[in-house]
């Protein structure tokens, strides 16, 4: 047996639309057995998130990936068992899609002799990134940590820092799609809200890194988070009641999540959300070694 752990992540952080991303200490668990059987055998097993409600065949989101990752290798996929021990909430904004997807491609590599070697992580991330449609959730996912990526010309890339702290997560029962989330959005935005985001962004930068005193200010966000707000009522008034308060918070992703860098306030979770207490995790996608 082959395990690969992968992180949940939260993308955008406020302002850093599609840009910014974090690592999260909550991780899904997919194991690939390899069997006696004709090539290309499958089967797929899926517990805890998402068990009873996604595919298990080849259309399966792990399996496309991973099929992705064995034609770049060149290498048929074996006959395998694939289980997938899901614990990041689906459609909530953490990461779900972007943990199978960086999962699979890492499980896939570990499953070809020298597969690092054939994939190394800069092609692993410009497959996770071509497969999902935009790179800070598979950034974090693959690398862990604090993630900045962007397209240059075709090519994803990314920059990754460490961050220790812990955030708290209030995730609601109701899932909101990420092409729901989207489809808020506007064309356009004005020439003054992207510059006070660009501001934004490089002041949640640093106050990451040395300035958590600036952490209210460069989670402010005019670019997404207001449009979406009609997706997810409650997930905005959360928001703005912690905001109001001085709490650093955000929407996690496309949501309806939202996430706070702070501790100590899991009481303010409304009835029948769930509250996580969450560290950034450090580690990125990676086998588990027995």
């Amino acid at each position: 047996m082959t395990t690969v752990r992968v992180p949940a992540s939260s993308a955008n952080l406020g302002p850093g639309f599609d840009t910014l991303g974090l690592a999260l200490g909550l991780y899904d668990e997919l194991d690939a057995d390899l069997l006696d059987g004709p090539e290309g055998h499958l089967e797929v097993v899926v517990t805890g998130e998402g068990a009873g409600s996604v595919p298990l065949d080849e259309s399966h989101l792990v399996v496309r990936a991973m099929d992705a990752a064995f034609d770049l290798m060149g290498t048929p996929r074996p006959a395998l068992r694939l289980t997938c021990r899901n614990v990041v909430p689906h459609a909530r904004g953490l990461g779900s899609s972007s943990a199978a997807i960086v999962g699979g491609i890492v499980l896939a590599r570990a499953l070809v002799e020298h597969g690092t070697e054939l994939l190394d992580d800069a092609a692993a991330f410009q497959l996770a990134n071509d497969l999902e449609g935009h790179p800070d959730n598979v950034a974090a996912a693959l690398f862990g940590g604090f993630t900045i990526a962007w397209i240059e010309g075709a090519a994803a890339e990314v920059v990754r820092l460490d961050v220790e702290r812990d955030v708290t997560v209030f995730v609601p029962p109701t899932p909101v799609s990420t092409e729901e989330a989207r489809g808020l959005l506007p064309a356009t935005v004005s020439h003054r809200d992207a510059a006070a985001n660009a501001g934004r962004a490089a002041l949640l930068v640093a106050a990451l890194l040395a300035a958590p005193e600036r952490l209210v200010s460069g989670t402010d966000d005019l670019l997404h988070q207001t449009f979406r707000a009609p997706a997810m009522p409650e997930s905005h008034k959360l928001l703005r009641s912690l905001r109001v308060e001085g709490v650093p918070a955000v929407i996690s992703g496309a949501g309806p999540t939202v996430l706070a860098f702070a501790e100590g306030i899991a009481d303010r979770v409304p009835a029948g959300w769930r509250v996580l207490e969450l560290p950034v995790s450090a580690d990125g996608a990676h086998v588990v070694t027995p």
